[in-house]
């Protein structure tokens, strides 16, 4: 009996020991490699880097980054400053008209793109207003991006 309960209680130790070890702590998911070329990807598929434009609104081309500038581009995020082209959709998208807001945009949140080996995108874009924003639009705005 006395065997038994040590033999369980090593194995419940042995246990408890290997989650701990194995397991990794949440913070420290894996990012790029420091050299890896991050990019992001557009409404089509394909991946971009440094891109001049990037569309936000797929469904409609209701939103879309123009002028973009690109201050930096690192495997952890890039950073940019440029126009964001808004529809007001009034009276309705098809009649409406664009406007531009002055914007800082930031892609982050790399992750290894499904089906791609090898291939990293940014999965997260925040718009930062540094003036007038969008009716109804906070001054940061931060999407979840596809990929």
């Amino acid at each position: 009996m006395r065997a038994h309960r040590t033999t369980a209680a090593l194995m419940v130790c042995a246990g408890a020991a290997l989650a701990t070890a194995t397991a990794a702590p949440a913070s420290a998911a894996p990012g790029p490699p420091p050299r890896a070329r991050v990019a992001v990807v557009d409404c089509t598929g394909n991946t971009q880097v440094r891109p001049g434009e990037f569309m936000l609104a797929c469904g409609d081309g209701n939103n879309v980054l123009t002028s973009l500038r690109w201050a930096r581009w690192q495997p952890q995020a890039a950073v940019a400053e440029g126009t964001d082209m808004v529809n007001d959709c009034k009276p309705y998208c098809a009649a409406g008209h664009f406007h531009g807001y002055a914007v800082n945009v930031r892609f982050a949140h790399p992750q290894q793109r499904t089906g791609h080996p090898g291939q990293w995108h940014f999965t997260q874009v925040t718009l930062t207003y540094s003036g007038s924003r969008p009716a109804n639009t906070p001054d940061v705005v931060t999407s979840r991006l596809w990929g």
